[in-house]
C-alpha cells in the first residue's frame, strides 16, 4: 500500500510508532513504594511495515515488548520488537509479506511455509523464562534483562501443538503452568492440545481433544481440581479463508459451551455443557469450587465485542448497543444433568485481573476495565474496538461491592498488573498505563497524546495514583502485561 490506512486500527492509541528505544530515570511524581522492585512487562503491537490491505486490523500488528524496570524508587523504560520469523522476513524484504489476519491464503508467495505468529498478545513468566505469546503459534522466548528475542519455544521439541494460548494459568501453590493450544493440528482444525508444565518448566503432559466447533478459545480457567474451557460461537471457516475472507465470524444463533475435565485427568473425561446462544467472552476473571459446584466468573457480552468479527458474521449491532455484564456461570458437578446457572455480578467491562495468589481459588476482589458513565467527552480512540476504556473497577464478587477509579477527561487506561505487598494485611498495588490527550478531549489530532504509568493502591483505587511515571512519549495500545519481581528476575534462565 505504501501508507497506513486512516481507520480505527491505525489512529489514536493504534497509531504506528515503529520505534525501539530506552529511557533512563523517568520523571516520577509522588513516591514509589520500596516494595515495588522488579519489571512490568507489556505487550504492545505495532506495525513494522505498511500493511498489505486497507482493512487490516489491530490484532494483525507486529509484537513489541516494553519494560518498566523499578529499582530504588527509580524507573527505566525500554521497548523492542519481538524478532519472530515473520518480523525478520519482512524486515529483510522491506515490505509486508503476510496478508490478512490469520489467513495464509492472502500472503505473498515468498512467505509460504513461514511462521505467521506475531507474538503480540501476552508476556508470560514461568520457571525463570519470559515468553511473548499469541494464540496462533508457539511462544517466543525473550531475555527479560535485554528484551532480545531468544527464539521460538517448544519445550525442547516435546510440544506437539502448533499453537500456545496467550492465557495460560499458573497454580499459586504447585507452580505448575496449565495451558492449551487450539487449532493445534493446523489451520481450522478442531484439535485442542491441553498441556501441563511443572514448576521447573518441563512439559509433563500433553493431551488432545476436539472442540464442538472451530472457535476462538482465547482464555480458559482452572480450579484446584478442574480445567475449564469456555467457548463461544465466533468461528473459523477454511472455505472462507481460501476465498480471502476473515478468519473469524460470529454466529448469533449458535450456543456457547463449557468444557470441564479433571485438571490432572484424561481428556476422555471432558464433559460439554451447552450455554446461552450468541454470547461472547474474551477473558475469564477466575474460577473456583464451592463444594460440588464450580463457579466461572467471566466478562460476558451478548454478542462479539469486536466489530470486524460481527461484520464477518453479518451481524449489524452498533458498538454502543452491545449489552453485557461481569457474570458468574455455575455448574453443580454432582447433578444428574449438568447445566449452567447464570448470575450477573457487576457492570460490563473486560481486561480483568486477580492477584496471582488467588488463581483457581475463592477470591474476594478483582479489578477490570470499564466505561465511566459520568465521563465528560468522548473516549480516546484506539484498541481493537476503536474506543479505549476510561475507568478501573474493583469488585468484591461475594458482595457485589464496587469501587471506581476515574481517569482524566478523554484519557485511556490499559489492563492493570498487580504487585503484591510483603506486608500482611496490605493489598499491594496496581500498575496502570494511562494515555492522556495533549489537547482538548475529542478535538485535534487523535494521535497526539502522552503516556504515563500510574501506581495505585490496589484496595483504594478510588483515591487515584500515589505515583505517576512520565514517559514523555505516546505509546501504542497495550494488550496484556505482567509483573515480575526482582527475586524472580535474578533467578531467571537468561542473564543480562
Amino acid at each position: 500500500m505504501g501508507a497506513f490506512p486512516q481507520t480505527i486500527h491505525f489512529i489514536g492509541t493504534n497509531t504506528p510508532r515503529q520505534q525501539e528505544y530506552k529511557l533512563q530515570d523517568l520523571e516520577v511524581h509522588g513516591e514509589i513504594p520500596a516494595a515495588i522492585d522488579g519489571t512490568f512487562f507489556r505487550a504492545v503491537p505495532d506495525n513494522a511495515q505498511d500493511p498489505m490491505f486497507e482493512d487490516d486490523i489491530a490484532l494483525n500488528h507486529d509484537g513489541m515488548i516494553s519494560a518498566f524496570s523499578f529499582a530504588g524508587g527509580k524507573v527505566d523504560f525500554s521497548i523492542k520488537y519481538v524478532e519472530t520469523q515473520r518480523y525478520l522476513a519482512e524486515k529483510e524484504a522491506g515490505r509486508a509479506l503476510f496478508g490478512r489476519y490469520r489467513n495464509p491464503f492472502t500472503d505473498d508467495p515468498a512467505a509460504e511455509g513461514m511462521d505467521r505468529t506475531l507474538a503480540n498478545t501476552t508476556p508470560v513468566w514461568h520457571a525463570g523464562r519470559l515468553f511473548m505469546t499469541k494464540e496462533d503459534g508457539r511462544g517466543y522466548e525473550v531475555n527479560p534483562h535485554t528484551l532480545a528475542t531468544e527464539g521460538r519455544w517448544d519445550y525442547e521439541g516435546k510440544l506437539k501443538s502448533e499453537t500456545f494460548t496467550a492465557h495460560p494459568r499458573i497454580d499459586p501453590e504447585t507452580g505448575e503452568m496449565f495451558f492449551f493450544g487450539y487449532q493445534a493440528a493446523g489451520l481450522c482444525s478442531l484439535d485442542v492440545a491441553y498441556c501441563i508444565a511443572d514448576k521447573d518448566g518441563n512439559l509433563v503432559k500433553e493431551q488432545w481433544f476436539d472442540q464442538p466447533y472451530c472457535s476462538t478459545i482465547h482464555d480458559f480457567v482452572i480450579t484446584e481440581n478442574y480445567a475449564i474451557f469456555p467457548i463461544f460461537p465466533t468461528l473459523a471457516d477454511l472455505d472462507r479463508l481460501k476465498e480471502g475472507g476473515a478468519h473469524w465470524a460470529h454466529h448469533q444463533d449458535k450456543p456457547s459451551y463449557l468444557g470441564i475435565m479433571p485438571r490432572y485427568g484424561d481428556v476422555s473425561e471432558m464433559v460439554w455443557i451447552e450455554g446461552p446462544k450468541g454470547v461472547s467472552c474474551f477473558h475469564e476473571v477466575n474460577a473456583f469450587e464451592d463444594g460440588d459446584t464450580v463457579h466461572v466468573d467471566l466478562c460476558l457480552s451478548d454478542t462479539n465485542a469486536f466489530g470486524f468479527m460481527r461484520e464477518a458474521g453479518g451481524i449489524d449491532i452498533p458498538q454502543q448497543e452491545i449489552g453485557g455484564a461481569l457474570t458468574r456461570w455455575s455448574v453443580d458437578m454432582s447433578a444428574d444433568e449438568l447445566a449452567i446457572a447464570q448470575q450477573p455480578l457487576g457492570p460490563p467491562g473486560d481486561l480483568c485481573r486477580v492477584e496471582d495468589a488467588a488463581q483457581g481459588r475463592p477470591y474476594g476482589r478483582a479489578w477490570y476495565l470499564s466505561m465511566n458513565p459520568q465521563a465528560k467527552g468522548p473516549p480516546m480512540l484506539g484498541g481493537p474496538v476503536g474506543a479505549n476504556f476510561n475507568a478501573l473497577l474493583r469488585i468484591d464478587p461475594t458482595t457485589g461491592q464496587l469501587a471506581m477509579m476515574e481517569t482524566p477527561p478523554g484519557a485511556a487506561i490499559s489492563e492493570p498488573a498487580h504487585v503484591p505487598s510483603p506486608d500482611a494485611g496490605h493489598g499491594g498495588w496496581l500498575l496502570c498505563m494511562i494515555d492522556l490527550p495533549n489537547g482538548p478531549p475529542g478535538a485535534g489530532d487523535p494521535s497526539d497524546y502522552s503516556s504515563e504509568l500510574w501506581v495505585v493502591e490496589a484496595d483504594n483505587i478510588e483515591a487515584g495514583a500515589i505515583a505517576t511515571i512520565k514517559t514523555g512519549r505516546p505509546l501504542r495500545s497495550q494488550v496484556h502485561g505482567t509483573w515480575v519481581s526482582r527475586a524472580k528476575l535474578e533467578n531467571s534462565c537468561r542473564k543480562g
